[in-house]
């Protein structure tokens, strides 16, 4: 009978992408079975994020409650990966015994000798080192269901901002060849991709590590990937302001299978702020960045993330951040509370704005971004909308769910399942909080 195995995943798509990713390995080597029951599992992975506070509690918390699946079930191994691996290491080991593999983002390409090695041969059994892009030489084909498919084009970070730990987690900027992931492109084509989500921690970043590109490297990709016979949408996630160059807004322009949709972090609208988190623009660049985007292509939609309560933040800088939004005017964006992490320079600086105050302009600012996708969301009723069919809908499995061009999730009921994986024409006939409600041409 076939082993199984049970992966709980926290955090970004690029964890979701790693996960899924170590299923194909894992089904490939060991031929384990993919099981959503935790407790018929044989071996139990946990992708971990460590982006806010308390991840490492959260995953102990987890790891105990696992504990009690091992005492009943001595054969059970339990791994642990992702960042809060990365930065923990064998001290994870050594607070929970019950953990046979630690493995970083890095290293999700050797899951399957780490478990031959803790199951069979009880040797080493921690690797979070940081081997560039041999991860992405080993990994399998790409296994895809449905019309979305997401890509990873490169890993880790340089910008070194002064909240972050994803630099000291998944290193330091590494691409992936231009090639390479054309290929991979391709053959998700082929299994019926028509949607493609090019991924990494500073996506506009990416240069072709074969050419060592400078200046054009992810416009010439989109561009490249365009062409390729059966994809009919492109996006990519997550882009840093700073290296928003013009190339990259021209092909807003000229690239009409690349959304109308941008996922630009800004963190906060005061400059001050800014200038301590180490963000290296200002609010009036953001703004230009905007403004040309928006010239480049009428009517697209701008999310982004904040965080509130950053040490020294006063009520003016949050002001400023308020002023922002309604300015930009975003759609969905994420915005948290600041918390101190491992390995970061803003962690020694004082945390000198109360919970209280914190929560209070979390509040305040997420009411106001959730009034502004609102707002954009109610101005599309009564349009006629290019939608791609994603699949059944998530809560009532008697419609289906779509997402316009501009990312905008659309709900309709529908009795042909064909439809799935098409671009059709939706007519937005209603404005909700998360979603917009409609009826199919």
């Amino acid at each position: 009978m076939a082993k199984k195995l049970f992966i709980k995943t926290h955090g970004c798509q690029m964890n979701e992408y790693d996960s899924a990713r170590m299923q194909d390995l894992l089904g490939e080597s060991h031929g384990f079975e993919k099981t959503d029951n935790e407790e018929e599992a044989d071996l139990i992975l946990l992708n971990t994020c460590s982006i806010r506070e308390k991840a490492q509690e959260k995953v102990f918390h987890q790891l105990g409650r696992w504990k009690k699946l091992k005492d009943k079930n001595p054969n059970l191994k339990i791994g642990v990966g992702g960042c809060v691996a990365s930065q923990e290491g064998e001290k994870i080991i050594k607070r929970a015994p019950q953990v046979d593999l630690v493995f970083g983002p890095q290293t999700i390409h050797r899951v399957p000798k780490l478990y031959q090695n803790i199951a069979i041969e009880h040797e080493e059994n921690v690797d979070i080192t940081f081997p560039k892009t041999e991860k992405f030489e080993h990994l399998p084909e790409q296994k895809n269901e449905g019309p979305t498919a997401f890509v990873s084009i490169m890993e880790g970070c340089n910008k070194y901002c002064s909240f972050c730990v994803v630099p000291h987690t998944r290193g330091h900027e590494v691409s992936r060849p231009i090639d390479d992931i054309l290929q991979e492109i391709e053959s998700l084509s082929i299994m019926g991709a028509k949607e493609i989500n090019l991924l990494g921690q500073n996506v506009n970043s990416y240069r072709d590590s074969k050419l060592k590109t400078k200046g054009l490297g992810l416009s010439n990709l989109i561009r490249a990937a365009s062409k390729i016979y059966g994809i009919e949408r492109l996006q990519f996630t997550t882009s840093h302001p700073f290296e928003f160059g013009q190339d990259l807004i021209d092909v807003y322009e000229d690239v009409p299978e690349l959304i109308s949709y941008v996922h630009l972090p800004v963190q906060s609208g005061s400059n001050e702020i800014l200038k301590k988190m180490r963000r290296r623009h200002t609010r009036d660049e953001y703004f230009e960045l905007i403004d040309k985007l928006k010239a480049a292509r009428e009517g697209i939609s701008i999310s982004s993330d904040f965080i509130v309560g950053f040490p020294g933040e006063t009520e003016k800088d949050f002001l400023d951040t308020l002023d922002l939004v309604d300015k930009v005017g975003h759609d969905e964006s994420f915005s948290f509370i600041y918390s101190p992490r491992p390995n970061t320079t803003a962690k020694d600086l004082e945390d000198d704005v109360p919970m209280e105050e914190k929560k209070i302009r979390l509040s305040e600012l997420q009411h106001k971004l959730e009034n502004s996708a609102y707002s954009i969301s109610r101005k599309m009723v009564g349009q006629v909308r290019k939608c791609l069919v994603t699949g059944i809908s998530k809560k009532n499995p008697g419609e289906f769910q779509a997402r316009t061009e501009n990312n905008k999730v659309v709900i309709f009921s529908c009795s042909d399942s064909s439809k799935i994986g098409k671009i059709i024409d939706i007519e937005i006939m209603e404005a909700k909080n998360k979603s917009l409600r409609g009826i199919a041409i």
